[in-house]
């Protein structure tokens, strides 16, 4: 029994130390019994008595601070018995008071009280056992019963979550149905904020009320959910939209109302496999949040190669810059009177090893999501005017459009560094082209009218793409500050009606302007004399020259005279 309560302080003194002092305490009580019992057995002097009272105060003292510490608070973990000296050590003290009277009396044991002696030490060990089981098991009881209570609060950890069921209970039930749609339902707080614990648990409570009563709602985190439906495509669509409207309304709060961003992706059940449509339900909401959220998507095979491949973009893209893997290639602009080379312009392109060749129109929203727009921008600067020096030397005068993007065009040292990296390369400003598409120009036009002046003040041309030649753009085009105009081979076709062609009207303004044409995207002879009869002076496409690498376009030059225009 001394050992049995030694090994238990020993196992206790770090985990519990107050049920250790306990178990502590029971030993020495115990040993100073059984020292007094041993002494009366076989006639110790009466000095030798006094000794037994040093581990009886002893383990007193011991079991008092146990208990104390105990009764403060002190929690048991889950695989720890508790405490065993009040059960343990009364029994024990007993017998050893009994075994004692026994032996001042009689003197001795006889074989049948040894026997007897034995015979309830089994009953003590067995009882103290179970007792310890019974006691382990309700503090599992009842660490589970918390754990589901904390399951239940909602984000703010006060309230009861109106979501209880988590993404287990959800694939259960998925297995469990044979048709209907899954919604993904993703929050996102204003300004890439994180939502915060009220509103995300009033937004689960709309989320419930909007929802029908057998449908299945389900939290996927913190700030997304599913909801599982019978309906079928149409009244799941509705349903998306229903609880977009819901989830978008006002959150009242004392600090001012907050309104949160909502995407919803949709995926028909069909009997699939739980995991995949779950997958499909969250590859339809990325897809709702590129297209700018506050929007219900449906999942399809064809959406699904789009978000990989975009997925594929944002993982290789970052580090493209260092790795050497952009690219120019230059297209040549020529005069379409005699077909002369007059500049080019210099189209980006990604070499990545794991994607292959990719254009701008895909690589740009990427970069500018990824926010690499200007290390990149100020790549293909750098690299462009490398190369305009490069044919300088050769004797080749001519000028380099380079295309900028709004976010490029918007920051404030744009044209410092544009300046410097003219200065770099020893390259006269006007042989610089900046290229900015029409629709740029009318999203923000004072701050790139602001932009474009600046660039014109250092002697740098500016070159307006995608021009749509419409009322509102010609209107437009009094006040930009720029020198080249291009457009599309679109307007330089036979009027509706047999009225004058549009680029009549638009090459009668840029000349009044002091603004040279080119017609861009060329693909035939025929829209090459078109452009020639319209009076425009220079032309690019495929009909004229393809884009190509540096050496290429030098090797087509070798074919023409120097010259600049």
């Amino acid at each position: 029994m001394l050992a049995v309560l030694a090994v238990a302080a020993a196992a206790e003194r770090r985990r519990r130390p107050g049920a250790a002092r306990c178990h502590a305490g029971a030993a020495l009580t115990l040993g100073g019994l059984t020292l007094l019992v041993v002494l009366l057995a076989y006639g110790a002097p009466d000095w030798a008595l006094p000794l037994v009272a040093a581990p009886l105060v002893a383990g007193a003292l011991l079991t008092a601070a146990g208990a104390r510490r105990t009764s403060g608070g002190e929690r048991p973990g889950l695989e720890v018995a508790p405490a065993a000296w009040p059960r343990l050590t009364a029994p024990a003290g007993i017998a050893a008071l009994a075994a004692g009277i026994h032996l001042g009396t009689a003197g001795q044991f006889s074989t049948g009280a040894m026997a007897l002696g034995l015979t309830v030490i089994p009953p003590i060990m067995v009882g103290e056992l179970l007792a310890a089981a019974d006691q382990r098991r309700r503090v599992q009881r009842l660490a589970a019963r918390e754990a589901w209570l904390r399951r239940r609060l909602g984000p703010d950890g006060r309230t009861i979550d109106p979501v209880p069921l988590t993404r287990a209970d959800l694939i259960r039930a998925m297995a469990e149905r044979s048709g209907g749609a899954l919604l993904v339902v993703d929050l996102h707080g204003m300004g890439g904020a994180v939502p915060e614990g009220p509103v995300l648990t009033e937004a689960a409570r709309r989320l419930r009320a909007g929802s029908e009563t057998h449908d299945l709602v389900a939290r996927l985190g913190d700030t997304e959910y599913a909801v599982l439906t019978d309906a079928g495509p149409v009244l799941a669509y509705a349903l998306g939209l229903r609880l977009l409207a819901a989830l978008g309304e006002p959150y009242p709060r004392p600090a001012g109302a907050a309104r949160l961003g909502v995407s919803v992706g949709l995926a028909e059940t069909s009997g699939g496999d739980p995991e995949d449509v779950l997958r499909q339900a969250d590859l339809a909401r990325r897809r709702a949040v590129q297209l700018g959220r506050d929007r219900v998507e449906w999942y399809d095979a064809y959406l699904e190669e789009q978000l990989v491949r975009r997925l594929d973009l944002e993982r290789e893209l970052p580090g493209a810059v260092a790795r050497g893997e952009l690219d120019l290639v230059y297209q040549p602009v020529v005069a379409l009177a005699d077909r002369m080379p007059v500049g080019t312009e210099a189209l980006l392109r990604w070499r990545s090893p794991a994607l292959g060749t990719v254009l701008p129109a895909e690589l740009l929203p990427v970069a500018a999501d990824l926010d690499l727009t200007g290390e990149i921008g100020r790549w293909v600067l750098d690299r462009a005017c490398r190369q305009l020096a490069a044919w300088s030397e050769g004797g080749r005068e001519l000028w380099m459009a380079v295309n900028v993007t709004p976010r490029e065009l918007a920051a404030p040292d744009f044209v410092a560094r544009t300046a410097t990296a003219l200065a770099a390369y020893d390259v006269a400003p006007e042989r610089l082209v900046v290229e900015v598409a029409e629709p740029v120009v009318g999203a923000e036009p004072s701050t790139v009218v602001a932009r474009l002046a600046g660039l014109r003040s250092i002697g740098v041309r500016i070159a307006l793409d995608d021009f749509r030649a419409e009322h509102a753009s010609l209107a437009q085009l009094r006040r930009l500050p720029i020198d080249l105009l291009k457009v599309g081979p679109h307007l330089v076709g036979p009027g509706e009606d047999g009225r004058r062609p549009l680029i009549d009207v638009v090459a009668n303004l840029a000349d009044r302007l002091g603004v040279e044409l080119v017609v861009e995207e060329l693909e035939s002879e025929g829209q090459v004399a078109g452009a020639r009869r319209a009076g425009c002076r220079y032309g690019q496409g495929f009909a004229l020259a393809r884009p190509a690498t540096a050496e290429r376009v030098e090797a087509w030059f070798e074919e023409y005279p120097s010259t600049a225009r």
